[in-house]
């Protein structure tokens, strides 16, 4: 029996986002997760309280997102899908900012927007992770949204819901990384595909890596 590195499985959000995944694919990523040691299973809200039934006694966590994938729900709406996710069994949120507020330069609005999706998460225990959609954004954008992010409480900022037109990139992690600081998370997501990627982003100053490709990456750590 192959050994592989615990450790880039301990870094991988295990993602199934598709609209068209089924109630067998689901628990096939959840049996993936057990196995191999991933961080979370990322899924859509109406799966999460199966994952947390597939996950229970496990140390993976549960992750939903939220307002997904285009970010343009009312913040009432995303702080109540934030709630519902908690209490059928999510640890961590992956919401998706307003990117239209923020493309418009509206700074309030993707500041409330944030905060009334942390204080949800955040008053049952859960973590928020701020999706951007990096590659509908300017630098200058970049920098805002993730400033915005971290004064709004988030615990992460996030590249790419993986459904917009591009995904995770070295040079937007480490212009995020440099943003943020030290001591938030970054996580890389969109279009990250074998260990190389992974490596790259990590070393670009990613915490976290969302990927659908996660067995085939850790497979590749096989010693």
């Amino acid at each position: 029996m192959p050994r592989f590195d615990s450790s880039i499985a301990a870094l991988i959000d295990h993602t199934l986002l598709k609209p068209e995944a089924t109630e067998s694919d689901i628990r096939k990523v959840c049996a993936e997760a057990r196995q191999y040691g991933f961080f979370s299973v990322c899924v859509n809200p109406c799966w999460v309280r199966l994952v947390a039934e597939e996950l229970a006694g496990c140390a993976t966590k549960v992750c939903a997102v939220v307002g997904f994938p285009l970010g343009a729900n009312t913040m009432e709406m995303k702080a109540a899908e934030t709630t519902a996710a908690i209490i059928d069994g999510a640890h961590e949120i992956d919401m998706v900012l307003n990117v239209g507020e923020l493309r418009g330069g509206n700074a309030d609005a993707v500041h409330a927007d944030i905060r009334a999706v942390v204080e949800a998460a955040h008053a049952r225990g859960a973590i928020v992770k701020v999706i951007l959609e990096t590659a509908l954004l300017t630098d200058p954008q970049k920098v805002a949204a993730c400033e915005l992010a971290k004064a709004a409480g988030a615990d992460f900022v996030k590249t790419s819901t993986g459904f917009g037109p591009g995904g995770a990139t070295v040079e937007d992690i480490a212009l995020m990384r440099r943003t943020v600081g030290p001591a938030m998370g970054v996580k890389a997501s969109g279009g990250v595909r074998t260990l190389e990627d992974l490596k790259k982003m990590v070393a670009a100053g990613a915490s976290r890596v969302g990927a659908s490709a996660s067995v085939k990456i850790v497979e590749a750590t096989a010693a």
